[in-house]
């Protein structure tokens, strides 16, 4: 027994953590996404393990989540950086503008139902996955982005989502500068760069969030953002991202979409279950 838990039981858990972190750096890397979608699933099993008490269990894994993505956003981001990928002066509009999503959407999720973020994503991720999974251009919103005040709106509402599912944010992004004729190799960069401040300011406020709830929350938890998961799973994600990185640049521009097409299928199956 170690701190009242069978030894076995905690290598299983060990290892399911670490396999964890393998997926979200390569995704990390891949797709310019953070990896929330497998990090929330994985580390709920583990709070349930530990009886973490059913009603923070979600918070204590959207926040932890958004904390393991804070590094693998970040080396993601200088990767892609470095292949000349990003589309320049697109962050600085949508950093602020997702900031203040982060903070209207955390407070919108203590009386809105979260259901009904949940179903607009799933049929988000439906409708893109399958144009596409298609390869037609129909239904594509421009052949260049809108103006600045379209584009601050969609940072306000990747912003929201990303702080009321535990994501970076960077599937919805990715799919937004697609359908505005940006090529995928570019929409995918670009996207890893907004993760960093949503993450960390979406952390920060989680942390804030968990303070009143201490004395509920398992050992060595910072607010909502429990410190064994992070130092398990963050540096194993921040490795593997630049692998990522390397197969995204190498990939055929058709084989990325179609690769990103699954995995906005994945992710929009993932939340459509937990609507049940």
């Amino acid at each position: 027994m170690v701190l009242g838990y069978p030894v076995n039981e905690l290598i299983w858990l060990a290892l399911l953590i670490v396999a964890g972190g393998v997926v979200t750096g390569f995704l990390a890397g891949l797709f310019g996404v953070g990896g929330g979608g497998v990090i929330v699933p994985i580390l709920y099993e583990v709070f349930r393990f530990m009886d973490v008490p059913a009603d923070l269990r979600m918070q204590l894994c959207v926040g932890t989540s958004l904390a393991i993505i804070v590094p693998t956003t970040l080396r993601s981001y200088s990767a892609h950086q470095k292949q000349g990928a990003v589309i320049p002066g697109l962050l600085r509009l949508w950093t602020p503008a997702a900031v203040a999503g982060i903070v209207i959407g955390s407070a919108a999720a203590s009386f809105a139902p979260a259901e009904v973020f949940k179903i607009a994503f799933v049929t988000f991720c439906a409708l893109m996955s399958a144009k596409m999974l298609f390869g037609t251009h129909r239904g594509n919103l421009g052949t260049e982005l809108p103006g600045r005040v379209v584009l601050s709106l969609y940072g306000f509402a990747m912003g929201a989502l990303s702080s009321l599912v535990g994501v970076s944010g960077g599937g919805f992004s990715t799919a937004i500068l697609t359908l505005y004729g940006q090529p995928i190799h570019r929409a995918v960069a670009t996207s890893a760069g907004l993760g960093v401040p949503i993450t960390v300011v979406g952390t920060i406020g989680y942390i804030i969030a968990g303070w009143p709830h201490m004395s509920e929350l398992p050992p060595l938890s910072l607010g909502f953002v429990s410190l064994p998961g992070f130092v398990l799973m963050a540096p194993i994600a921040s490795y593997m991202t630049g692998y990522g990185v390397r197969l995204a640049h190498r990939l055929p521009r058709r084989s990325l979409e179609v690769a990103f097409a699954c995995f906005l299928l994945l992710v929009g199956t993932r939340f459509l279950i937990s609507l049940f």
